[in-house]
């Protein structure tokens, strides 16, 4: 007999009448677990280090130890948690600095539940967690920044552009040098090559730079 794969859940969010929602809303997924939730970031981090979790879903303002701060927190520490925002803004502003303090995705609290549940399993499996809308948004301000139009003016190199074709299909480093049949130190390398060619600093924004010029051809 299959057993299915449960993804545990961590939330935090100041607001209660949210955190409620967000607990019943996994709650109709059997294939999610709600193992904690915390109404401030300081707690939230505990918790983190505590439980865990393969999700953590992350409210932007709050009290104290706002998003940003608790996810650079985060961030420092071996956890291998996706953290995802979950916010009301959807300012570009808001938008590039979580994700360059290495967000791996960015939802909005106004979403159909059903689109919250998708790209939470989406942000599970690594993959880019961010609405079209938020895309666009995104790309538009790496665009402003200077960064290259296309692929050419980018030079990426052929390994370099199937490492980012891997970055967008949401493989981790591992999984692309086992994928390249390379070393995990080579394909860091790759990356970091590949970032400063783009001018660039996540793989997230390398993602989205890419899916952008898929879209322009």
């Amino acid at each position: 007999m299959s057993t299915q794969t449960t993804l545990s859940v961590l939330i935090i969010d100041d607001h209660p009448l949210f955190r409620k929602g967000l607990r019943d809303l996994i709650g109709m997924d059997p294939s999610l677990s709600l193992v904690g939730e915390s109404s401030s970031g300081e707690e939230g981090l505990v918790l983190a280090l505590a439980l865990k979790p393969n999700l953590i879903l992350l409210d932007l303002n709050m009290r104290g130890m706002g998003g940003l701060a608790t996810l650079a927190e985060l961030k420092k520490t071996t956890l291998e948690s996706q953290v995802v925002m979950l916010t009301v803004s959807d300012s570009e502003q808001d938008v590039t600095a979580a994700l360059r303090n290495g967000a791996d995705g960015y939802l909005l609290k106004d979403m159909e539940p059903e689109k919250v549940l998708e790209y939470i399993h989406i942000a599970a499996s690594g993959r880019l967690a961010i609405t079209d809308s938020l895309t666009e948004l995104l790309a538009h301000a790496l665009r402003e920044e200077g960064r290259p139009k296309t692929v050419n003016e980018a030079g990426l190199t052929r390994r370099e552009q199937e490492i980012l074709d891997l970055i967008v299909g949401g493989m981790s480093n591992k999984q692309v040098a086992r994928e390249l049949d390379i070393t995990e130190g080579t394909t860091k390398v790759h990356v970091k090559h590949l970032l400063k060619k783009l001018n660039l600093r996540t793989r997230l924004e390398a993602a989205v730079w890419s899916i952008q010029q898929s879209q322009e051809e």
